[in-house]
């Protein structure tokens, strides 16, 4: 399946990237619980070994296949990963030195409500759900579609505790203001938030 082994070489590009992208980043003021942290990491990890670990010709596929997807909607689906990494870039270098994977505090906090942050306030989240959903649709195994639900219910649980933070930290007037006219993870729908994340990263 050339289309997914295209998805899985534009995965492995992301995390080698973005982990070399780490050191990009100011000193941190303040951070969020280390607990509240792991509660985070631990079902993210279980998210990721869902949506990858059971490709075609390893154990179990075959029991947990559920559709298969023919070349045209597999290309279709490389294409939108594609899109969903790239989102995820401009919003990192967009923020620039703010961006931090833990809920943190920078030295020299603002809000960002440019770029990307003018669509959605976790672009950066959103822009992982849709490459998660769009694997999880090429591989059409019941594992994966797990994994990008439990994906997309994590990364919704860290925004809102990364909202709740940094609205404590930071003070509410201007993230009420950005939350009330800008959608927390999909564009044009609102969820009536509080506030604007400022370190939308993760990984």
């Amino acid at each position: 399946m050339p289309a997914l082994h295209t998805i899985y070489a534009l995965w492995i590009a992301w995390l080698l990237s973005w982990t070399m992208a780490r050191f990009w980043s100011s000193r941190t003021d303040k951070r969020d619980g280390l607990w509240a942290e792991l509660l985070f990491r631990v079902p993210f990890y279980l998210s990721l070994v869902l949506l990858f670990a059971f490709p075609p010709g390893s154990p179990y596929y075959a029991e947990s296949l559920l559709w298969q997807a023919g070349d045209a909607l597999g290309w279709i689906m490389a294409a939108v990963t594609a899109a969903g990494i790239l989102i995820t870039w401009w919003a990192r270098i967009h923020l620039g030195p703010l961006w931090s994977d833990w809920v943190v505090k920078k030295v020299g906090h603002h809000v960002v409500d440019t770029g990307p942050y003018r669509f959605v306030r976790h672009p950066i989240y959103s822009g992982l759900i849709l490459a998660a959903v769009a694997t999880a649709i090429l591989e059409g195994t019941s594992f994966a579609v797990i994994g990008a639900v439990l994906l997309t219910l994590v990364f919704y649980a860290k925004a809102r505790r990364e909202e709740r933070f940094l609205r404590a930290e930071l003070g509410e007037d201007a993230y009420n203001a950005y939350s009330r006219r800008t959608p927390m993870l999909v564009p044009f729908v609102s969820t009536h938030g509080k506030m604007r994340p400022q370190s939308g990263g993760v990984v």
